[in-house]
């Protein structure tokens, strides 16, 4: 069985995570130059949107990289199938919706499908639906999550069971050691959002960056459970807002109106925590430190390594 690096074409089993409407070309094309898969997020963006940032990471980067349609968020779904075929991108992730009609369209044009899954029977269907990779994401992860709210630590492990096919793991994954227990999970290697953020390279505001920095083991929140819209934040002055509203009875429609796109952009790129909000995994607890992209996935691979060696030898004294 080919390794997901070959399969993907790249250097190291780490992949980075669709980031919606603040996606940009600087950040997919400096993950994939340091040797991993860059991703770049549609979200709610049109075409012409998506195109310019499409051909601003090839003019950035001649590795691969990937495009990430979250499904039923998109409002231009089939326009950013043919968008991405036109423009030969050869790894597209599917989430946020049935991957299925979608699948053999871009296996015509030898694309590579990953699709996102939250379960093991949303593992299963996309697994007969043809994806040839899954990723299995954990409600550790920033953003958008299931309601399912499962695990990464128990959701990997049946997936892999489960199905034939790669599985990476998502969620609460920042370092060598996140890494090291994917693998030993049965994962082929993972998908990076929260750390991404804070890198040299990441075009965000300062406030999002020092926030993930200065961030502890509970500084994340889950908004959106009473309208069973699960979103995973760091908290900050506008989510406590929304968690207050949410007390007093919000909607479902008054939610939708808190949380577009309009406010990720307002948090994430123009570091306003009173009127905007900023998706942050369980792993910002664990972020101390602005690398480069560069240097981050080396040191992870190396402390990936290490722990790996580290547990093999540990596990040798059980068979003297």
């Amino acid at each position: 069985m080919l390794y997901v690096t070959e399969m993907l074409g790249i250097d190291y089993p780490i992949i980075q995570g669709g980031m919606g409407n603040i996606s940009n070309a600087k950040l997919a094309a400096a993950v994939s130059e340091a040797g991993g898969l860059g991703t770049i997020g549609c979200g709610t963006m049109t075409p012409q949107e998506v195109e310019k940032i499409i051909l601003e990471t090839k003019r950035r980067t001649e590795k691969n990289f990937a495009v990430n349609v979250a499904i039923n968020v998109s409002p231009y779904t089939k326009e950013l199938m043919e968008l991405i075929v036109q423009h030969e991108v050869p790894i597209v992730s599917l989430s946020a919706g049935n991957p299925a009609p979608y699948i053999p369209y871009l296996h015509e044009h030898g694309i590579k499908v990953l699709t996102l899954v939250a379960s093991v029977k949303h593992a299963q269907k996309a697994e007969e639906a043809g994806a040839d990779i899954l990723v299995a994401e954990g409600f550790e992860a920033a953003g958008i999550n299931a309601n399912l709210e499962l695990t990464t630590f128990t959701l990997i492990p049946q997936v892999v069971q489960n199905v034939r096919i790669p599985v990476l793991a998502a969620g609460g994954i920042g370092d060598g050691k996140g890494l090291a227990a994917a693998i030993t999970l049965g994962a082929s290697g993972v998908q990076l959002g929260t750390r991404l953020i804070a890198t040299q390279e990441a075009p965000f505001h300062e406030v999002y960056k020092q926030n993930l920095v200065a961030a502890n083991d509970i500084d994340t929140t889950v908004i959106g459970r009473s309208v069973g819209q699960v979103r995973r934040v760091l908290r900050t002055p506008y989510a406590e807002r929304l968690m207050r509203l949410e007390k007093e009875g919000m909607t479902l429609e008054q939610y939708a109106q808190l949380t577009t796109e309009d406010e990720h952009i307002k948090g994430a790129i123009e570091g306003d925590m009173e009127n905007g909000f900023i998706n942050s995994g369980q792993v910002a607890g664990m972020i101390r430190d602005i690398p480069t992209v560069k240097a981050l996935l080396e040191s992870m691979m190396r402390e990936a390594k290490e722990q790996l060696d580290h547990a093999s030898k540990g596990f040798k004294q059980f068979n003297k």
